[in-house]
């Protein structure tokens, strides 16, 4: 079985109900540009795709186009409709489809709700939260009641770039917001979660790090001569991020063999990013793991076996 832990599904029910919630069009951008017309024109070319580069199962999320808002009610009514909205597609297409569930962040109490109606009544398999909540970091203390749910339920979190370029307007500026700002919010993320204790308070939350852990597998050595500058003890930067999982959208074969070294390859699920990563990088993302070297062992595990870990027997 091939899983693919990182995917995402853009429907023009959840545009609208997201623009009548006042979300910024910036924020809705990449639904926009990645809509089709209809569920089953989007399930088509998604279908062909998937049978191509033999992925048999998405889990999928609604990447940095969520429904955060500083309006409790306006964030609560679209975590709601777009947790129904997966929900539904995964229970009709169960073969296919699983998902993760969206909080209503920043807001703790609504998200402590809707995550146990996500994980009880749902049966959703994780939720995902973006990288910075409208410009809060995830380590922010006042997140942490939402952490010590996870934790009490041994509960899977999946982050995401919110697309916010690290708060740099060079970033914006030169196009560089999600080819370069969104590998930077992956790593920034990590270490602000390190920083704050987050693998050592939180020990039973199984997190899962987009990219290939975006810039952490280039820089670890220098984490590592570096730890007591920026995390004094708070552990080893190499030994807490080996306590997290990390998908394998990148492309490139150096670098897997190098996130396989850093992280181990017990640390690696795999991803597609679709359907930002459509026709011959879909393809890629599937193919370049074979072509990196690996051993059919090695290979088994990042499709589906370390996933087993993850996500216990839903994994068949």
């Amino acid at each position: 079985m091939r899983l693919d832990v990182h995917a995402h599904y853009f429907s023009q029910e959840y545009i609208d109900v997201l623009e009548r919630l006042g979300v910024d069009a910036g924020r809705l951008e990449p639904a926009y540009r990645l809509l089709h017309p209809t569920r089953a024109a989007d399930f088509a070319e998604r279908f062909a795709a998937m049978d191509r580069a033999h992925v048999d199962k998405q889990i999928l999320s609604v990447s940095g186009v969520s429904p955060y808002s500083l309006e409790e009610k306006n964030a609560v009514e679209g975590a709601r409709w777009a947790n129904d909205h997966y929900a539904e597609i995964a229970r009709e297409t169960p073969a296919r489809f699983a998902a993760f569930g969206v909080l209503p962040m920043p807001h703790v109490k609504a998200a402590l709700a809707e995550l146990a109606r996500v994980l009880d009544e749902l049966d959703m398999w994780g939720v995902t939260m973006n990288t910075s909540i409208l410009g809060t970091n995830l380590a922010d203390a006042s997140f942490d009641p939402i952490y010590a749910e996870l934790d009490k339920r041994g509960a899977v979190l999946f982050i995401h770039p919110a697309g916010l370029a690290c708060g740099s307007q060079e970033l914006v500026d030169t196009g560089l917001t999600w080819p370069l700002g969104a590998p930077f919010e992956d790593s920034m993320a990590i270490l602000e979660m390190l920083q704050s204790g987050f693998t050592q308070r939180f020990p039973r939350i199984k997190t899962i790090v987009p990219h290939l852990g975006g810039t952490l597998p280039f820089i670890m050595q220098r984490l590592d001569h570096m730890a007591q500058r920026f995390m004094p003890g708070k552990g080893v930067p190499r030994e807490e991020l080996r306590k997290l999982w990390f998908d394998t959208v990148n492309g490139h074969p150096p670098s897997l063999r190098l996130a396989i070294e850093t992280f181990g390859i017990e640390r690696l699920v795999f991803g597609t990013d679709w359907p930002f990563w459509k026709g011959e990088a879909h393809q890629l993302a599937a193919d370049y793991i074979s072509q990196s070297g690996l051993t059919p062992a090695q290979i088994a595990a990042i499709d589906s076996g370390n996933a087993k870990t993850i996500f216990g027997d839903r994994i068949t």
